[in-house]
């Protein structure tokens, strides 16, 4: 079992406060928007026997078992992070599997530099992801009913919104969001710039169900993402609750702190909130342009106090432990690869102690027993 020592990413969005708070340290006043945990090339955690991508590129069956390599490849297929947003992320889409390894085949055919500002697919995975709020946590996922949409755009009374107005209440579901969607980035950057000024005010005035998009263009004024996302489901998750983002399921991160873990990849396509690229064609084809729920999750209780966040992807697995001052330990061995990350309490896993924002990577088929009063959330595969 091996502790983890884990790069903390600096991205502007971050919380000041939120990960020092929780890993009960001084905040040195600079964002600290994500703490990685895994073997991502980008900042593979460290152990003492190397980085963690290194100890596991030295003998994948061992570290991994025969299981998970057969089925992923000798590859650790999923990043466990702790996120602290302090402003909104930007507003995206991830794709599919396929669409995945067809746009890195045709970047790679085209010669496009991975590292250039305009590559779609830096790898050729899927990114589907799952975030669980550890304080109160708001988001947008998924789209809202075109009628919803257009009751929250008319309520503004901007007269350049009309339109879109119109188009939502007039066109079948699909087309209503596909072509707002469209028109919102394709038009006039200087004359969008005005009615997100406009709209903004008005979201200002009018508060309640409005309130969160005057928040978005305090942060990103002018940018039309801020229409974008009236186009969204708005969802306010409390802690322990969890959202599931599928591929081509737009969505964005507001603010709070929450546990994510995702499928290893780079893939995304932005829809706005951001100054970096937006490659409306592509995002087109991307995008499933269908109303649904926001599909709030809460874990399934199992008997052995294992609560589990089901989704339908095998990447990863996430579950959580609360575990009450004087419970027995808990048996947490399994054939798969685990990551254990404490975010409450104090808690003894084999020989080491952690406490919150602390973690271990667990070999497959290593003895794992965890002990104490705290909440350790277990990031797995399914093989």
């Amino acid at each position: 079992m091996d502790r983890l020592d884990n790069t903390i990413r600096p991205y502007a969005w971050g919380s000041t406060t939120a990960i020092p708070h929780l890993l009960g340290v001084e905040p040195s006043g600079e964002p600290q928007a994500e703490m990685w945990m895994g073997a991502h090339p980008g900042a593979p955690s460290r152990t003492a026997r190397g980085t963690l991508a290194e100890v596991i590129d030295a003998d994948p069956e061992r570290e991994l078992g025969a299981g998970t390599v057969a089925k992923f490849g000798p590859r650790l297929p999923f990043l466990l992070k702790i996120l602290a947003a302090g402003a909104p992320l930007s507003l995206q889409v991830h794709p599919d599997l396929r669409q995945a390894e067809e746009g890195y085949a045709d970047e790679e055919r085209r010669g496009v530099p991975v590292d250039a500002p305009h590559r779609n697919y830096k790898d050729a995975n899927h990114k589907p992801e799952l975030i669980c709020a550890l304080t109160e946590f708001d988001g947008l996922c998924g789209f809202r009913a075109p009628d919803e949409a257009a009751d929250l755009l008319a309520a503004l009374d901007v007269d350049s919104l009309k339109p879109y107005v119109d188009l939502l209440r007039a066109r079948p579901q699909e087309a209503a969001l596909r072509e707002v969607l469209t028109a919102l980035l394709t038009a006039d950057p200087e004359e969008m710039a005005h009615t997100v000024g406009e709209a903004a005010a008005a979201c200002a005035r009018l508060g309640g169900d409005h309130a969160p998009y005057a928040g978005i263009a305090h942060h990103y004024p002018g940018d039309p993402g801020v229409l974008a996302a009236m186009l969204l489901n708005h969802v306010r998750l409390q802690p322990g609750e969890a959202l599931f983002l599928g591929a081509g399921i737009p969505h964005a991160y507001l603010s709070g702190l929450g546990v994510e873990i995702m499928a290893n990849s780079d893939n995304v396509l932005r829809c706005g909130l951001t100054p970096k690229h937006v490659d409306v064609p592509e995002l087109l084809r991307i995008v499933r342009f269908e109303a649904r729920d926001a599909g709030v999750l809460r874990p399934e209780a199992a008997p052995d106090g294992e609560e589990v966040y089901e989704t339908p992807i095998d990447e990863f697995r996430l579950s959580r432990y609360v575990l009450p001052e004087g419970a027995p330990a808990h048996d947490l061995t399994l054939h798969t690869p685990q990551i254990l990350l404490c975010t409450a309490g104090s808690v003894r896993a084999g020989e080491q102690e952690l406490t919150p924002g602390q973690s271990v990577f667990v070999p497959a088929g290593e003895k794992a027993e965890v002990l104490g009063a705290g909440t350790v959330f277990r990031a797995t595969v399914v093989v």
